[in-house]
């Protein structure tokens, strides 16, 4: 694999935490300005996930869903980007569910990476799961404070960033396990 694909990944994974750490520490921003910047950073992170997976559909099984979880990505940007009133009154929610649908692409991507003997899959999983249990919260709670709630969410955000960047590292395991492959030695573990 490229080392920009590798940049890509990596640029994408510090959006996120980037975007985890904001709604952590900025809790009381106007909603206008908050899904604005958010737009931004999660239609960015979504295009450079997008560009990765086509990149890397050849290494990595379950293409359709990472498409599938940018294009999502980007639809949730430009519609931040676009509608601030219809944001202003939505945000919690729509973000709470982008959440969930993207920590359950987390989770099961780790398997991915177990499969080749990363170490740290776990790492991706249980970020997974705790993503979800966050944004089931989030939703179980609709009149929960914007402050708690944008806590909830930036707690959520950071880990699947985090989760990124612990994926990053286990390219590497990809590459020696195709290259291996390839050269016959070592064939992947089932």
């Amino acid at each position: 694999m490229q080392k920009s694909d590798k940049i890509w990944l990596g640029i994408s994974g510090v959006l996120l935490v980037a975007l985890g750490i904001m709604c952590i520490c900025e809790p009381a921003a106007t909603l206008f300005a908050t899904a604005w910047t958010i737009g931004c950073f999660t239609l960015l992170s979504g295009i450079f996930k997008l560009i990765f997976t086509f990149k890397t559909q050849k290494f990595l099984p379950n293409s359709a869903s990472r498409v599938l979880s940018s294009i999502f990505e980007i639809i949730i940007g430009i519609i931040f980007l676009c509608n601030n009133l219809f944001v202003a009154a939505s945000l919690p929610v729509i973000f709470v569910i982008w959440v969930i649908v993207e920590s359950v692409f987390v989770a099961i991507h780790s398997f991915d990476f177990k499969k080749v003997g990363f170490p740290y899959w776990w790492v991706l999983f249980v970020f997974g799961l705790a993503g979800v249990v966050l944004g089931i919260l989030g939703l179980r709670n609709p009149d929960v404070s914007a402050v708690t709630l944008s806590t909830l969410i930036g707690a959520a955000i950071l880990m699947i960033g985090v989760g990124y960047l612990v994926a990053l590292f286990g390219i590497n395991r990809f590459e020696k396990q195709v290259k291996d492959f390839v050269n016959g030695v070592n064939p992947p573990v089932e």
